[in-house]
């Protein structure tokens, strides 16, 4: 049986076009591994703000604040992305924000906390403007029973590109270190090497990826922002019907509150408790993305074996398995077993929520869905790290119970998950009548 069956992929589908979707995850996933996780998140603390007691509070806040404006916009998006049919338009737009914003992070010197700031939340933003509009044509390519694979493909493609710009960033750092180069130095030309990379592998998706959704008739009924608006009220109206769709946004806020510590925290906690280098953080994360690119790849499988609940609810098991060996670590050794572990369920976790929201969306409101799915990640990518950044404040920097408090959102996330019936989601998506009761 072929790794990648035509069969998994809607009629009309062809590979390549698949290919440029998934070289979209090929290309963001530099930005969250060098900006966010392996080198700028540690910088900013360390380089940018001094190590200061307030240094891990701003990193976390202005992730917060970009999350905010995410909140306030993309639902809105969403929508109307679906009603003009504007979905590959508005990510072209979305990219060259995040392009040009991470870029300007190079501008981002000792001292510069504003400029910084300014960077991030504007790369923040349309990043994750782009990452929701991809997500919307995953219904499009796959077929439902296919969802989990499709999906896999997608995440686990990306991780290499995150381990391409974090090798390259890598090779670098190196060879400044080796030159007696300060972090000052070298982390700036990390942000050019990462804007670069997206930038040029984004072409290959804007030429084989393809819009296949019409506009709406419903456009027509007054200007854009007035008819997606009028429709985003509608949908949160409906929400009784959607009920499953709304328990899984429950629970996503939950698990990804965990997921965004350990992507926006993880590099400055080694460094502030196990004392890792720059060199080291880069090198353990790049594990972690090898890891996570294995789990995303094989777990889609899985997940169309044994269904999307149970697939969602293994991995959360091992998030929490994986927080309690981290805080448990006083040497390097169980830290990156616990790494390890991280990768494995970052990449199957993502993977298996996204083809999930996918399953519970239907077919004429896909972009507004994952619009709406985008806004529970954003309340999960303020709650989670502003809880770290916080718990690290008023203990006077203890990041070990920071990473203990992160381990009670999985247990959450994993409670929420039982209240998801996956057959009546599936149902209420499709405009079928709600025949299943209770948590399934």
């Amino acid at each position: 049986m072929p790794l990648f069956p035509q069969d998994a992929l809607n009629p009309g589908v062809r590979k390549r076009e698949v290919f440029g979707w998934a070289m979209y995850d090929f290309a963001n996933s530099g930005y969250t591994t060098v900006v966010l996780t392996a080198v700028f998140s540690a910088y900013f603390v360390g380089g940018v703000a001094g190590g200061a007691n307030w240094a891990t509070l701003a990193w976390t806040s202005a992730l917060a604040l970009s999350s905010l404006i995410v909140m306030a916009t993309m639902p809105a998006i969403g929508a109307y992305a679906d009603l003009r049919a504007a979905k590959k338009r508005l990510l072209a737009l979305s990219t060259i924000g995040c392009v040009a914003a991470t870029a300007a992070l190079a501008g981002a010197g000792p001292g510069d906390v504003a400029w910084a700031v300014v960077a991030v939340v504007l790369s923040n933003v349309f990043f994750t403007y782009g990452e929701s509009l991809i997500a919307a044509f995953l219904p499009e390519l796959a077929r439902e029973n296919s969802l989990g694979r499709v999906s896999g493909w997608g995440w686990a493609f990306g991780y290499f590109g995150g381990m391409l710009t974090l090798g390259l960033s890598l090779a670098y750092v190196i060879r400044a270190q080796g030159q007696g180069l300060p972090a000052s130095h070298f982390v700036p030309v990390t942000m050019w090497i990462t804007a670069g990379v997206f930038a040029l592998s984004t072409l290959a998706t804007f030429a084989l990826l393809e819009e296949r959704a019409l506009p709406q008739a419903a456009a027509a009924g007054g200007s854009g922002v007035r008819a997606s608006l009028a429709r985003l009220r509608r949908t949160w109206r409906e929400a009784r019907r959607f009920r499953d769709f709304s328990a899984l946004l429950a629970c996503a806020v939950a698990y990804q509150a965990g997921i965004s510590v350990v992507v926006a925290l993880s590099a400055v906690y080694a460094e502030q408790v196990l004392h890792f280098k720059q060199t080291e953080t880069m090198l353990l994360i790049f594990l972690v993305n090898i890891a996570a690119a294995a789990g995303a790849f094989a777990w889609g499988y899985v997940q169309d074996r044994i269904g999307h609940r149970p697939a969602l609810g293994i991995t959360l098991a091992g998030w929490i398995v994986m927080i309690a060996l981290a805080a448990l670590a006083t040497g390097p050794g169980l830290f990156w077993v616990a790494a390890v572990i991280a990768g494995l369920c970052m990449g199957s976790s993502q993977s298996a929520g996204r083809a999930l929201a996918g399953a519970f969306s239907p077919e004429q409101r896909r972009a507004e869905f994952y619009g709406l799915w985008t806004f529970a990640i954003r309340v999960s990518a303020i709650l989670g790290p502003m809880t770290y950044g916080l718990v690290t404040l008023l203990t006077e920097g203890n990041h070990r119970l920071a990473i203990v408090s992160t381990g009670l959102f999985f247990v959450l996330g994993l409670l929420l998950l039982a209240w998801v019936n996956v057959p009546r989601g599936i149902a209420a998506a499709a405009g079928g009548k709600v025949v299943f009761a209770g948590p399934r």
